[in-house]
């Protein structure tokens, strides 16, 4: 069944050669855990995201020689390279310098009017699109003295700020996201956001956890944000390895019809009726199937109950 979902008609703006927004694709990143100066090590961990679907990767540059690697690092990744920016603005700039597509920066500490103004001029000059990255847990001074509390009305406040200085600048090549921990909070930004800015939006729950809590808990607020048409790029965070966060992202896309990479398995969650042992002959086929990239459904039943109304859809095991 082909997904019904009406998504949010937003820009379209491009991260290297990745179309974000409406009617693009919507797009699957993760990041890397590599010490950045690494490049070595990092260009192999880079590899191996794309390998397992990524459309885009996120490169953490905390320091001036994190952005010296970037230059080789850009060069050799097979998919656009975001720089993520915290704290100093002066790693936006070497970084857009160095040949990031995207620069992904967080208004809560970036600096001051002029700094920021500054890193648009860069972006500009090197032809990079920009994040504003809005996180509850790092929001402005003046934002948390209105509010007292991190909230879905200080997250959006903080996002249109930003935003409105990149337009007064004349740059409109910017995403936006708003993201905390809370499922509920940030689905009540998202939603409030979306209400009041065309900007396309790069969603997430920030920090959500290990391998399957983590999972669990993006798929509640991810898959809420994308029934309701909300979200043009994604991020499945999660403390694990970085490409377990884009398996997650498409079995996100995949359940929702949304966007089909790899072999989609229907099992039975087995019982007594089984015919086989089911459990372990569904981990051998995922095993198996891995490297699958092509749109794929099996079935794998282990008795004639649901069986035969399968076979008319799938693949049957």
């Amino acid at each position: 069944m082909k997904s019904n979902i009406k998504r949010r008609k937003t820009r379209v703006i491009n991260v290297g050669d990745v179309s974000v927004g409406y009617n693009s694709n919507i797009s699957v990143q993760s990041m890397t855990n590599t010490n950045t100066q690494d490049s070595f090590a990092t260009i192999d961990q880079i590899e191996k995201i794309a390998d397992a679907g990524a459309d885009l990767v996120r490169v953490s540059c905390p320091d001036q020689d994190s952005t010296n690697a970037l230059k080789t690092i850009v060069k050799n990744s097979p998919i656009p390279i975001i720089a993520d920016i915290h704290f100093h603005y002066k790693r936006a700039i070497e970084a857009a310098d160095a040949g990031a597509a995207c620069l992904r920066i967080n208004p809560g500490n970036i600096g001051s009017l002029d700094r920021i103004k500054e890193v648009i001029n860069a972006a500009k000059s090197n032809d990079c699109s920009i994040r504003i990255g809005v996180n509850a847990g790092s929001l402005e001074r003046k934002i948390l003295d209105k509010y007292k509390e991190p909230n879905s009305d200080a997250m959006v406040e903080s996002a249109l700020f930003h935003s409105q200085i990149l337009k007064e600048n004349d740059f409109h090549d910017f995403k936006i996201s708003v993201k905390a921990s809370d499922v509920f909070l940030t689905i009540d930004a998202y939603k409030k956001l979306a209400e009041k800015t065309d900007a396309p939006f790069h969603i997430g729950i920030t920090e959500a956890g290990g391998l399957r809590a983590g999972t669990v808990k993006s798929s509640i607020g991810l898959g809420y944000l994308l029934l309701n048409g909300i979200g043009d790029t994604i991020r499945v965070s999660l403390s694990a390895d970085p490409v377990e966060e884009v398996k997650v992202a498409f079995d996100l896309l995949k359940a929702l019809d949304i966007r089909n990479r790899g072999v989609k398995v229907i099992s039975c969650p087995s019982c007594s009726r089984q015919q086989f042992d089911v459990i372990s002959t569904v981990s051998e086929i995922e095993r198996r199937l891995s490297h699958i990239k092509q749109s794929l459904t099996v079935s794998i039943i282990g008795c004639v109950v649901n069986g035969p109304g399968k076979l008319k859809q799938q693949i049957l095991v």
